[in-house]
Formats: C-alpha cells, sequence, structure tokens
C-alpha cells in the first residue's frame, strides 16, 4: 500500500498519466512511424500503442509515397525507438516539458 501511494507521486508517473490514451506518433530506427494511442510505458522505456497503424515509405512506383498497415496493439522497444510525438495543445506540451 505504501508503495503505490509512493509511485503515485512521483513526477514521472504523473506526466505518464498525462499521456495516456492521447494519439503518439513514434518513429523507429529503421524509418517507419507507428501512430497509435498510448496505453503504458515501462521502466526500460518501452511503449506500447493501441489501435496503431504502422507507415512506410514505398520504394517502389505507386501512387502513394506512404504505405499503411493497421496493428492494432504493438510494444515499441526503447531500443529501436528514434521519435516520439504526442498530440496535443501547446501548453500541454510546455506541461510536460516542464522540469519544475
Amino acid at each position: 500500500m505504501e508503495e503505490e501511494a509512493v509511485g503515485e507521486g512521483s513526477d514521472a508517473v504523473g506526466r505518464a498519466r498525462k499521456l495516456l490514451f492521447r494519439r503518439m506518433l513514434v518513429g523507429i530506427k529503421d524509418g517507419r512511424f507507428f501512430l497509435g494511442g498510448f496505453y503504458c510505458i515501462d521502466k526500460q522505456g518501452n511503449i506500447i500503442l493501441q489501435d496503431a497503424v504502422e507507415y512506410r515509405t514505398t520504394r517502389r512506383s505507386s501512387p502513394s509515397p506512404l504505405e499503411q498497415r493497421c496493428l492494432g496493439l504493438i510494444l515499441i522497444p526503447a531500443s529501436c525507438r528514434a521519435t516520439c510525438h504526442v498530440d496535443c495543445s501547446i501548453d500541454e506540451q510546455l506541461s510536460l516539458l516542464s522540469l519544475t
């Protein structure tokens, strides 16, 4: 019970809770992007997105430069992640970035 109270009071947990279910765009090192709802993050920095869609560039001649694929629930390892963007207002972005 005490551990739970300490965990809930931590700044990192509070910031992560503000991100719950927001649309998140995560880029990985091989050039693909995943768009989905933020579901959770673990201590190692692995992110789980729900209702995720994968976007990747096509190298062959096609009418669309991006190819998409619906994936559902996915885990993105921290070691693969290159970028991470959250869909929210400018004020919310600044509050999430603040160190105080």
